[in-house]
């Protein structure tokens, strides 16, 4: 069979997004909650080797990015990976990852939203939690629909802040650490008093790998908007290059930090982590400080995330695996409809995390606890299947891939090693475990989906489908 041609898919979107906006969102969307407050319960469970359990992450996840980049810049879509996985492995998988994704993401808005309220009423309790909500939705749903250019506006400012307060306190940490300033109460070369660099052994860093691993999420917007960029294959390879070292060393150096100066076994001061820190450099009201930065992040990450699952429904409408109206777009080329139904969506999960937390929320936050590992994984198989395709592509038109993924097929090979080795580790966790059952039903429910709406419409040949470039219901045939 003839090798179809690759072509990037003509999706009716503006292309207001400049390489500063990609870069800035890939930063913000990985800084977040889960470096602020996460990393707190991290260093508990591995100690100061915790360190490693990061760098062995941060690894994997730089492979992955700069495998998504790869087909990012050789084939942008408003898809992203969803389009790949359809390109590489056939239309069940771009299926997959397009729903399981957006129903990620919109279950994760619920929470940012609870959040976010949570914290502000902490500050006025006057204020309702459903006032402080409706006001964030109308706020950032709004930014969405003007268009895109403000929602990367937007978000640009939003990232600038978390990453000004990031630089700052390593900064302040590094000054702390090197004694420039003094400090009382320290951990700084008394680790032998508590157990060493790694108390817990191997078994604490393997399970301080589960708990970072997906500490990085947030980062595959990139790829999301590179579709809606101003020159889609060059600013998405510009910006991924400064990406991913940034984030291991806004990752890295802060948890550093923490562990230099801050007990591992002190519960009371790895519930804040970066508080503890401040206040031990003698900054007087720090907890409020980065109750304001939380806030911040999550107001970012919500931004963001309304706009990474309003593309990929409307991805998903052009491809007809949701209904057409979600191919809608305004007369500044946003898709409204995408945008509305996701928001809808964001406030009903607000709603069970208000109503049912015990009972129907905590069901649906363990499915997508570790719906990341399976965008992951197939992001991983899809570059394997597609590379040699773009370099036939790349030779034929004469024109150059703009980025590649290093030491392709070995480093692929090996990452997706990794990947399989954190599936088998998540199963000796007790909890991992409960989030990979959960995901893996949800996996279960969206194929017979699929399998479902390919049965009423197997006797339909209808139009060529948009949305993906030619050909790609054949390929893994």
């Amino acid at each position: 069979m003839k090798t179809p041609d690759l072509a990037a898919p003509a999706e009716p979107l503006a292309h207001g997004l400049r390489p500063r906006h990609l870069t800035m969102m890939g930063l913000g969307s990985a800084i977040g909650a889960g470096l602020f407050l996460g990393s707190g319960e991290a260093i508990a469970t591995a100690g100061p080797a915790v360190l490693v359990s990061y760098a062995i992450a941060g690894a994997i996840v730089v492979a992955v990015m700069r495998m998504l980049a790869e087909m990012a810049s050789a084939l942008p879509a408003s898809g992203s990976f969803s389009v790949y996985a359809e390109v590489a492995l056939g239309r069940w998988a771009g299926f997959l990852l397009g729903w399981l994704y957006w129903f990620m993401l919109i279950m994760v808005l619920g929470v940012e939203i609870t959040g976010v309220a949570e914290i502000v009423t902490g500050w006025w309790p006057a204020v309702p939690q459903w006032v402080v909500a409706a006001a964030v939705v109308a706020v950032f749903g709004g930014i969405n629909l003007i268009g895109v250019k403000q929602f990367g506006e937007a978000e640009f400012w939003f990232a600038l802040v978390k990453v000004a307060a990031i630089v700052a306190f390593l900064v302040l940490g590094a000054l702390v650490v090197v004694g420039v300033i003094p400090v009382a109460g320290s951990v700084l070369g008394d680790w032998a008093a508590h157990g060493g660099f790694a108390p817990a052994g191997v078994g604490g860093v393997a399970a301080g790998l589960l708990a970072v691993a997906f500490a990085f999420g947030g980062i595959e917007i990139v790829a999301i908007a590179a579709a809606e960029a101003r020159d889609p294959r060059d600013a998405v390879a510009r910006a991924t290059r400064t990406i991913l070292w940034r984030i291991l060393l806004f990752y890295i150096g802060s948890v550093a930090i923490i562990v230099a100066l801050v007990p591992w076994d002190d519960a009371d001061a790895l519930t804040s982590p970066f508080v503890a820190v401040l206040q031990l450099a003698g900054f007087d009201g720090a907890a409020r400080l980065m109750e304001v930065v939380v806030v911040l992040a999550l107001l970012s990450a919500f931004n963001a995330q309304v706009y990474g699952t309003s593309r990929m429904l409307f991805s998903l409408g052009e491809r007809r695996d949701a209904p057409a109206a979600a191919t809608r777009v305004s007369r500044r080329d946003v898709p409204w409809v995408a945008v509305l139904v996701s928001v809808f969506f964001g406030v009903v999960a607000v709603l069970l995390n208000w109503l049912l937390p015990e009972v129907l929320l905590s069901v649906l936050l363990n499915a997508v606890g570790s719906a990341l590992f399976v965008v992951w994984l197939l992001i991983t198989l899809s570059q394997l299947r597609l590379r040699p395709r773009l370099e036939a592509e790349a030779s034929r038109s004469g024109e150059p891939m703009r980025l590649r993924m290093w030491g392709f097929p070995w480093l692929t090979w090996v990452t997706l090693a990794a990947l399989v080795g954190l599936a088998g580790l998540m199963l000796t966790d007790g909890a991992a475990r409960a989030q990979l059952g959960a995901t893996a039903g949800l996996v279960v429910v969206i194929l017979l989906a699929y399998l479902v709406l390919r049965a009423r419409r197997s006797s339909q040949d209808g139009p060529p489908r948009k949305g993906v470039p030619d050909g790609a219901s054949q390929v893994g045939a």
